[in-house]
């Protein structure tokens, strides 16, 4: 069966060349779909893709960023406006459900308490794999801010495996984490700049053959990045760009 993956947003914190924040949504026929974080730009991103917010029941967290979690409120609000009935159900790192709570509080006060039609229900990784929803989730940690909470993940969904790094360094940990995947989305945020907690072009192509999956594509890019477009040779996504596994 193939699976879609769609770049609802493959840009970075800020917004680089216009990108919106990262979303990545998953979906095969007969088979529900599934969103791989949710940025404080995803709902305006869904809709330019013309895909309905309330047909996506399950959502998994990589950190509690905002250009990764951030959107929650705003899928959640838009759902209660638009009289939806379906579950949605939230998966993330350790403090997950803590940190929904404030945003949400900080965002749009009182809507936390608000009756709403559906049921927003908020867990968190455990140490082994797990099922969620129509998909079946391993969390691996990885190297970014500590307070996010940050995890890559390996996401079994209609017979394939899509593996997602977050955000990270590079660290040994992403050899596991793709290994034997049908696909691995990558953050690359820099080009040749080595930073804390984030990923450099120059370091995954080098590392890239440590890497034993189908195809690898690059995503979360600075305007550094995108401005050297032509240099690059490794795959690398797009706003609203779809990918067949």
């Amino acid at each position: 069966m193939s699976v879609r993956l769609t770049f609802v947003g493959s840009g970075d914190a800020f917004a680089g060349g216009g990108r919106f924040n990262t979303c990545l949504h998953l979906e095969a026929d007969g088979t529900e779909p599934l969103l791989l974080d949710c940025g404080a730009s995803s709902l305006i991103a869904l809709k330019r893709l013309s895909i309905d917010p309330a047909s996506i029941g399950h959502v998994a967290l990589t950190h509690l960023h905002g250009d990764h979690f951030g959107g929650l409120p705003w899928l959640i609000l838009d759902g209660q406006f638009a009289s939806r009935t379906k579950p949605l159900e939230i998966l993330g790192p350790p403090k997950t459900r803590e940190r929904f709570d404030q945003l949400l509080d900080v965002l749009y006060p009182g809507a936390r308490e608000a009756e709403r039609a559906f049921p927003t229900i908020v867990s968190e990784y455990t140490e082994r794999p797990q099922t969620f929803g129509p998909a079946r989730i391993t969390a691996y940690p990885v190297i970014h801010t500590p307070q996010t909470m940050p995890h890559g993940l390996r996401v079994e969904y209609a017979g394939k495996v899509i593996a997602y790094s977050g955000d990270t360094e590079w660290t040994d940990t992403l050899i596991e984490l793709s290994a034997k995947a049908d696909l691995f989305v990558c953050e690359c945020n820099f080009f040749d700049k080595k930073a804390p907690g984030h990923l450099d072009y120059e370091t995954l192509a080098a590392r890239r053959p440590q890497l034993e999956c189908e195809r690898l594509v690059i995503t979360h890019m600075n305007q550094d990045v995108l401005a050297r477009a032509d240099e690059l040779e490794l795959e690398a996504a797009t706003d609203g760009a779809v990918i067949s596994v």
